[in-house]
């Protein structure tokens, strides 16, 4: 079937979360994608993500998954998103653990998060890592650089307390908008440095 002149063509966005805490951080993006007419979600959960969906909130890991237009099973390393021939606008991996971040950075493609996430840093696309650890040591800060030097952006949760957030849904949503921000996609979810307040 022919596409209709002028029809909008749905980019996919790769979006991994890892186990790291912060779940709620990819689970409040893929909530703000969903039935976005330009987005179209790949999602890629691992087994410690389930796990700290089931301990951080009150969501079910497949209820995350049904969020997302397309589920990709994290041991499926012949995926779509695992080829550099599959156009993307590029990938968030949101939380994004030590672990996670330290595969990526040395590109230690063990499974389909991170092969998405070498494939979108070696086709040059915008992969955005939002790192979710304190304090850090020397090794992490190592493994953080090398990832960035090899094009990955790090991004992470940091609250902004000049919107004066009255709630732990405005500070997620502030992250979420930055993340958005990265990937060129537009949206209201947070007021700009001297935008006013929101409405």
């Amino acid at each position: 079937m022919a596409r209709a002149v002028g029809a909008r063509v749905r980019r996919p966005l790769v979006v991994g979360i890892s186990g790291a805490s912060g779940v709620i951080y990819g689970i409040r993006l893929l909530e703000v994608l969903r039935g976005h007419l330009e987005v179209e979600t790949h999602l890629v959960l691992t087994k410690p993500a389930e796990r700290t969906i089931a301990e951080e909130t009150d969501w079910e890991p497949g209820a995350v998954r049904a969020l997302a237009v397309v589920v990709h099973p994290v041991g499926d390393v012949g995926a779509s998103i695992a080829s550099g021939s599959f156009l993307t606008m590029g990938m968030v991996v949101v939380p994004c653990s030590i672990r996670t971040a330290s595969a990526i950075a040395y590109c230690q493609a063990d499974n389909l998060l991170t092969r998405a996430a070498d494939v979108t840093l070696k086709e040059g696309r915008k992969l955005v890592l939002v790192v979710r650890e304190t304090p850090l040591h020397r090794g992490h800060l190592k493994a953080l650089l090398a990832a960035s030097e090899n094009g990955a952006v790090i991004l992470p949760p940091m609250p902004a307390f000049y919107t004066k957030p009255q709630t732990v849904a405005e500070i997620v949503d502030h992250t979420v908008a930055r993340i958005l921000d990265q990937l060129g996609i537009a949206h209201t979810l947070s007021s700009r440095w001297g935008s006013g307040p929101r409405e």
